[in-house]
């Protein structure tokens, strides 16, 4: 794992609605000797999945509330809250693509994602960006392009693909970039992985919206670093950090799998 040093940030509330059902939530480096794998419980097979319906087979790696399958040539970044250190997201890189994951606590009443979606297109249409909903794998997803200039000068698109699914007292985003936003055939890998990653909610009294506890894998150790985005030769892919629907980045622990 590599752990560098980011900006700070704050972390996301899309949807601060209260719900009876719940009650109120010099950066270092870190390189691992392991991939902090452990087994999940035994259920069914399309996901996401809560703790208590995980598959029996496989490991994962365990980040507290989130645990992820690894597969060959995947890259496991951990982005971190430089002032708090807390982790707050995980993102996989795979293919030349990324895909974001965070996840939320939800009330037992309803899901979140319809007012998160809303939310997101309102954000999109404040950057002169256009969104359109699709339907997907996991059900309703949104695709967001916001005007961004390349590196040559020339005007273009950032675009991101959201996904949101919404589980027993728990809400997982997803959001995808790089070719596998618009090329579906390369999005298969990344989609793959969403629908095995594992929720683990924990009995935690916590109100809607709010992050869910993440954590580094077993056998991190840390060390400092001097770099800024890219110096290292590891530049994010797919960046979606303008884009309503995910924090700004912060320091990143990376597992290579």
């Amino acid at each position: 794992m590599i752990f560098k040093r980011r900006k700070n940030q704050a972390a996301d509330t899309t949807d601060t609605a209260d719900d009876t059902t719940d009650a109120s939530e010099g950066g270092t480096d870190a390189e691992t000797t392991g991939t902090g794998a452990a087994p999940v419980a035994a259920g069914h097979e399309v996901g996401p999945f809560d703790i208590e319906d995980a598959p029996e087979h496989g490991h994962y790696i365990d980040l507290g509330a989130l645990k992820v399958e690894p597969v060959e040539g995947m890259q496991l970044r951990l982005e971190v809250e430089e002032g708090s250190q807390r982790v707050i997201a995980a993102a996989l890189e795979l293919d030349g693509s990324r895909l974001q994951l965070q996840v939320f606590a939800a009330p037992k009443s309803r899901g979140l994602w319809d007012g998160i979606a809303a939310q997101i297109e309102e954000s999109i249409a404040g950057q002169d960006g256009k969104i359109d909903r699709v339907e997907g794998r996991f059900g309703t997803e949104l695709i967001a392009r916001v005007p961004a200039e390349g590196p040559d000068g020339t005007q273009g698109y950032m675009v991101a693909r959201f996904l949101g699914v919404d589980g027993g007292r728990w809400f997982l985003r997803g959001v995808i970039g790089g070719p596998a936003t618009l090329d579906r055939a390369q999005a298969e890998r990344l989609e793959d992985r969403f629908a095995r990653v594992v929720v683990d909610r924990g009995d935690q009294p916590m109100p809607p919206a709010e992050l869910l506890p993440l954590t580094m894998p077993a056998g991190a150790v840390t060390r400092r670093a001097d770099g800024e985005d890219g110096e290292d030769g590891q530049a994010p892919v797919g960046d979606t950090s303008r884009l309503q629907g995910r924090p700004e980045r912060g320091p990143e622990i990376t597992e290579i799998g």
